[in-house]
């Protein structure tokens, strides 16, 4: 068997998907990673997996240039003669459904990983783009082969009540896992606690209000860190630019520690693990920080609630409301102990629920299911 995976960026093949390719190739499964060139392309093919080179912008409107991505990607499905093909994110989704319709290939999984900029963005753009989008959305995923893969039941739900999918397409399968073994249970440092935020850095991350939560919460605990990881986006309309993030730095509210390759040792020196987005699929990075057996603060959204319980693993707060994440870092300032409990608490419910074996395991067997339906 033969699995394609595609996505309109290395690194979120490489970051998300390895894990669930290595599982397949455990299976005897050959796996080809299909996205444009990159950073990660090397680490990539350095896990012994083949790249196949995708011409696709994530910025790009022009039609001559969309239709070029489009005719590139039914040129590599024509090439390869997959068995399967797993597309990831809105455009591969929409072109990589489009060109398997057009060579007549059935065999079709899409992970919708979240609404994304354009669902949740209230700039003119995406308040342009939205129906647009709804539209194709609709005629694609409501008259193509294959099945769709939500990460959290809410998108699950968004996308069958406005009619954008069919009911019996549509699958749950939450998130991307994360390897419990690579992410161990870390002992916290005795120091001053460091408050991380790790996150691709844009706007609808939430990552202002995480930068406004700092500046009150310093002025009762002014020797409390609060930390940024991660880098602008520029692909994405939503980007944070450099300057502000720098502006941030120099009036000493935040740190900045850039793109760190091993989040092991940076959830090790951190305590307490935020992440205030106005949306998510299910957020690696929390569950990571989970397995780690951090405490974790988040915005009650869906993606965030699945993997924050309130109260239990963490504190869960109001989306753009810097004092309610303030007063939810503080609790845990003040209290160890209560960080302590709280870790544990989250390094035991991605055990049981979020396990990368369990998720790549749901994921192969609906590999299965489609390969053997008619």
């Amino acid at each position: 068997m033969k699995v394609i995976l595609v996505s309109n960026t290395d690194w979120y093949l490489f970051r998300f998907r390895i894990s669930l390719a290595s599982y397949l190739r455990s299976h005897n499964i050959e796996v080809v990673m299909v996205c444009p060139n990159g950073q990660y392309v090397q680490a990539i093919e350095e896990q012994g997996f083949r790249w196949v080179k995708w011409e696709v912008g994530r910025k790009t409107v022009n039609p001559l240039t969309e239709l070029s991505s489009l005719l590139h990607l039914i040129r590599i499905l024509k090439q390869e003669k997959p068995d399967l093909i797993h597309l990831h994110t809105i455009k591969p989704v929409i072109y990589g459904t489009l060109a398997a319709q057009i060579v007549n290939f059935k065999k079709i999984v899409r992970s919708v990983t979240g609404r994304g900029y354009i669902f949740i963005a209230t700039d003119w753009r995406a308040k342009i783009l939205r129906p647009l989008v709804k539209g194709i959305y609709r005629f694609i995923l409501r008259n193509s082969y294959g099945v769709t893969i939500f990460e959290n039941s809410n998108d699950k739900q968004f996308f069958e009540e406005n009619k954008l999918i069919n009911k019996e397409k549509s699958f749950l399968i939450e998130g991307v896992g994360v390897d419990i073994n690579y992410f161990s249970a870390q002992p916290e440092l005795d120091q001053s606690p460091i408050i991380l935020m790790a996150s691709r850095l844009l706007w609808d991350k939430g990552v202002d209000t995480f930068v406004e939560a700092a500046h009150i919460t310093k002025q009762n605990y002014e020797k409390v860190r609060f930390v940024l990881v991660g880098q602008p986006d520029t692909g994405n309309p939503a980007s944070i630019p450099v300057s502000i993030i720098n502006n941030w730095v120099n009036n000493k509210i935040i740190e900045w520690w850039g793109w760190k390759a091993d989040m092991r040792e940076v959830f090790a020196t951190c305590h307490i693990v935020a992440l205030p987005s106005l949306s998510e699929g299910i957020p690696t990075v929390l569950l990571e920080a989970a397995a780690c057996a951090r405490p974790l603060v988040a915005t009650d959204v869906p993606g965030c609630r699945e993997v924050v319980q309130n109260g239990v693993n963490g504190f869960l707060v109001p989306v753009k409301d810097a004092q309610a994440l303030s007063l939810a870092f503080q609790k845990l300032i003040i209290n160890k102990e209560l960080r302590s409990t709280m870790g544990r608490a989250s390094r035991q419910i991605v055990e049981t629920r979020f396990a990368s074996d369990k998720i790549n395991q749901q994921t192969f067997e609906l590999y299965v299911r489609l390969q053997n339906s008619t």
